[in-house]
Formats: C-alpha cells, structure tokens, sequence
C-alpha cells in the first residue's frame, strides 16, 4: 500500500468513527425538546455555516467552483446527505430502530455494486468477503438478532432508500472530486444540503431553542464540528486515492464506534453482539488491507 492510500485509508476509517459519535449530540439534543427533523437542518445547515466560515479565512479559492460542477453537489447533498437523513428517520418511525440501522448498512453493496457498472471496480472475493464480514458486523451491533425487531412494508422500503441514498455520496463525490478539491465538494455538499434544510424546521425556533439553553448550543456546536463537518472531510479526502467500494465498507466503523460511546458514555451493557460486530467489521478491514 502506498502512503497516499495508506493516509487515505486513515481518513476513512476515522470518518467511520466520528460519524460514529452522532448519537451522542443528537440524544442529548433530542432529550432538550428539540425533533429529528431540527437535528438534520442543525447538522446541515450548521455545516454549511462552519465550513464557508473555515474557509473564508484560510482557503478562499476553495469557495470558487465552476457552475457546470454544480449537478454533481446537488448530487452529494440533497441526493445522498438529506434524502438518506430524511428516509432514515422515517424508517426509524416505522421499524424498530435495529431494523432501521441494518437496512441503512445496505449502502456499501449499494456503492460495490454502482461502482463496477460505473467504473469497472472489480467485484473479487475479497471484496465480497469483507462487504459480508461488513454487514455481519453491522447486524451484530444493531442488536438485531436478540429479537424484538419489528418491520413494515413501507418501513422495509424507507430503509433501503436509505442505505441507497447514503451510498450515492461515494458515487456523486467520486465524480465531484475529478473535478475539484475535497474542500470544495465537502462546502458545496453543505450548502445543497443546507439550503434544502430550510424546508425541513423552521431555523428560527430551532435558534431560539439554542440561545434559551447553553448545554443544547455547545451539543450542537459538537454535532456538526465533530460528527458533521469533520468525517465528511475525511471521507471525501479519502476517496480521492481509495475505491469507492472499499471505502464504504471500511466506514462501517461508525456503528461499532456509535455502540462504545453509549457504553462509555450513558452506561449502556456491554453485549456479546458488540464483541461480534466489533470483530467481525475488524476483519473485513483486514481482508481489506
């Protein structure tokens, strides 16, 4: 592995683990008064709003971007970051929350499979093997085997809308990133997904809700510095010297890392389905190596 793929390879993996650390702020978030549908226009919107002030003061030619470039960010941010977040939360209205978690973990065979007919990317046994070590783990931690899970049609299909939608940001940023620097998709990614927001809560409410409450503001100040803004930095970075399908199977950190937090965290038990999910998205990281 050379050491462009190595780093980019890094980035990925600790994208996995930041996005990983969602619940921490949204839980918080969400026990202060504040609903889903606030949660996604703070993220997103927040977003938008971190980064164009990060870059207005250290990379302005970042923010320069041809308009023919534009179809690919619409792409990353209303294709893939709202849509996914949106049909997420209503698979989670719908199905038990396991359910909704390993339906949305669909999204690596989504990008596996995109990606040869795109790309050629080849399928080997490699490949194969870790995207199944992958999805094993994920089952493993969504605890969906310990019974209890509860599925309905509609709920079956906002699920795999999901793991679609999220899939499509390895695609639609792989294009976007033939053409400009991480930054730049990362900050547009963010201002598609931040303007459609708009439509989703009103801002002013979900302001108000900040101001009245410090510890909600310093929540959502972490949610979209560290588990936003952040991995998908990362990410995209790491796409640039990284095959889309490898990369969506190697974040599959992020439910491993999202079930340790709420064991360090909030006290949650420590299952056997953790130890099982932890080891077996490990190995599909080293089949992958």
């Amino acid at each position: 592995m050379t050491v462009k793929k190595y780093v980019s390879s890094l980035c990925i993996l600790l994208s996995g683990a930041c996005w990983g650390l969602t619940g921490l702020f949204n839980r918080c978030l969400l026990s202060g008064g504040l609903v889903p549908r606030d949660v996604v226009l703070i993220r997103n919107l927040g977003g938008l709003l971190l980064m164009g002030l990060a870059l207005l003061c250290f990379d302005r030619k970042a923010l320069k971007v041809d308009w023919r470039h534009l179809p690919w960010f619409f792409g990353t941010g209303v294709v893939s970051v709202l849509l996914f977040t949106l049909l997420y939360f209503s698979c989670q209205q719908q199905c038990s929350l396991a359910v909704a978690a390993i339906l949305l973990y669909t999204a690596p065979t989504f990008v596996v499979v995109t990606s040869a007919v795109l790309w050629k990317e080849p399928i080997t046994r490699r490949k194969l093997a870790a995207l199944a070590a992958a999805f094993l783990g994920c089952s493993f931690v969504s605890g969906i085997w310990s019974g209890g899970a509860s599925v309905t049609l509609p709920g079956f299909l906002l699920g795999l809308g999901s793991g679609f939608f999220y899939a499509m940001y390895s695609i639609f940023g792989r294009y976007a990133l033939a053409r400009c620097q991480p930054m730049t998709v990362t900050f547009y990614t963010f201002v598609f997904a931040g303007l459609g927001s708009l439509f989703l809560a009103n801002p002013v409410r979900v302001a108000s809700a900040l101001a009245g409450d410090g510890r909600l503001a310093w929540m959502a100040l972490g949610l979209v510095a560290v588990a936003t803004v952040l991995p998908y930095l990362l990410y995209t970075r790491g796409l640039v010297h990284v095959e889309s399908g490898k990369a969506a199977i190697m974040a599959s950190m992020e439910p491993v890392v999202a079930a340790l937090a709420g064991i360090l965290a909030f006290g949650e038990p420590m299952s056997l389905g953790v130890l099982l999910g932890l080891g077996c998205i490990l190995a599909s990281i080293y089949i992958l190596r």
